[in-house]
């Protein structure tokens, strides 16, 4: 096929030799699958963002720290320079993430290269070398539904230790090789501890996985994993825990005379002080 324009400098650059077909097309990017030496490989073409996208992305780069004070200034004022660093700064979140989770184990294609606006990484294939499908083109059997589950479920795990949420993680961001799932599509990857809407994106994470892998495995449905895995993860002790799916229910009866004990203590509390001050005002006026 033609090369497309944004895929050039990788040929000039002898990064890749040639652009073999357009795997897909999303809002964000365009994934190519390119041949660099004899190996083939998988481009993803970043698109232009407008502001729409940046507002739509606030929730995810809450918390991200840029380090070089001007570009921290110019994002934060919108300008045009701005603009394009948060642009960059959103791409280079997805390098870093590849990165890191692969070295913390996580199934994530292998990352060879970032330039002029592209990622160049590995080809996820299946077991016949083809593509490898994603995970809601699948029809799995209830074993293969709760296989790919406890896997997933253990790569978020591991993503929290790593202080990691992925924040977009569902069906169609998995790939299955022969080997079972693996993670794509990470610049929305968030800060665990610095982002206020972390708990939140790791419960929809895990809904969208559940909520598809039970149409398989039906039992599935009823599993809680968020709320175990963030409760262990509060307490320091997620590495060491053992998942069962379920949380605990608190059902101790409320003591309705201790609430209202401490509410009338506040109110007392709050009258005295208003006399306090009122007592305090007439005294200065009877100075004046």
């Amino acid at each position: 096929m033609k090369t497309p324009k944004r895929l050039e400098p990788l040929i000039e650059e002898g990064l890749i030799d040639s652009v073999i077909c357009q795997l897909m097309s999303g809002k964000e990017a365009m994934i190519y699958m390119v041949r660099s030496g004899e190996q083939i490989r998988c481009a993803k073409v970043y698109k232009e963002s407008n502001k729409c996208n940046f507002h739509q992305r606030a929730c995810y780069t809450e918390g991200r720290k840029v380090k070089n004070s001007r570009r921290a200034r110019a994002i934060e004022n919108g300008s045009h320079y701005g603009r394009s660093a948060r642009e960059e700064s959103w791409q280079s979140t997805e390098v870093d993430m590849l990165c890191r989770l692969g070295m913390a184990g996580i199934r994530v294609p292998k990352f060879y290269n970032f330039f002029s606006g592209v990622l160049l990484m590995e080809l996820v294939t299946d077991a016949g070398g083809n593509v490898a499908p994603r995970l809601n083109d699948l029809i799995l059997t209830p074993k293969q539904a709760r296989t790919y589950h406890k896997i997933l479920i253990e790569q978020i795990v591991t993503m929290l230790c790593s202080g990691i949420v992925h924040g977009d993680l569902s069906p169609y961001n998995v790939l299955v090789d022969s080997q079972g799932p693996v993670i794509i599509d990470l610049p929305q990857a968030v800060n665990a501890a610095s982002n206020f809407q972390a708990r939140h994106m790791i419960k929809r994470d895990i809904d969208n996985l559940t909520t598809f892998l039970s149409r398989f495995a039906p039992e599935l449905a009823q599993s809680d994993y968020a709320a175990e895995i963030w409760s262990y993860y509060q307490r320091g002790k997620l590495p060491q825990a053992r998942l069962t799916g379920t949380v605990k229910q608190q059902n101790k009866p409320v003591n309705v005379g201790n609430v209202l004990q401490i509410i009338d203590t506040a109110i007392k509390k709050e009258i005295a002080w208003q006399r306090h001050k009122q007592t305090r005002w007439n005294n200065h006026l009877s100075q004046c």
